[in-house]
């Protein structure tokens, strides 16, 4: 198993994490999910980070405040959360996430 992915499968609650890159083809995932479902979450997470970024840069000139650059985010919805930094990820169970670490091993694994 991939370090990095390791790393990111043993924070608790985690089921799936994943490296992608920027244009959304899987590069490698861990964890209980199908690689055809892997390879369209890899496409889902490159879109909306992509989003993100456009959203950053624009926060960032309509209210001068500084929102870049875009380091990452989160969606939690029904009994899961996905949170991505730079181009890792990873699926958690929400009852048992600590977002706290989570982004703080994100942020190293993915060195943002």
């Amino acid at each position: 198993m991939n370090e990095k992915l390791n790393k990111l499968m043993q924070l608790r609650g985690a089921l799936v994490a994943g490296h992608y890159a920027n244009d959304g083809k899987l590069i490698e995932y861990e964890g209980q999910l199908p690689k055809e479902l892997a390879e369209m979450v890899a496409k889902m997470v490159a879109a909306n980070t992509l989003m993100g970024t456009v959203e950053a840069e624009s926060f960032s000139k309509i209210s001068g405040m500084k929102w870049t650059p875009f380091l990452g985010w989160a969606v939690a919805a029904g009994e899961y959360a996905v949170c991505v930094m730079g181009n890792y990820g990873v699926f958690v169970k929400l009852a048992e996430a600590d977002f706290n670490q989570i982004f703080k091993t994100l942020r190293e694994v993915a060195g943002v």
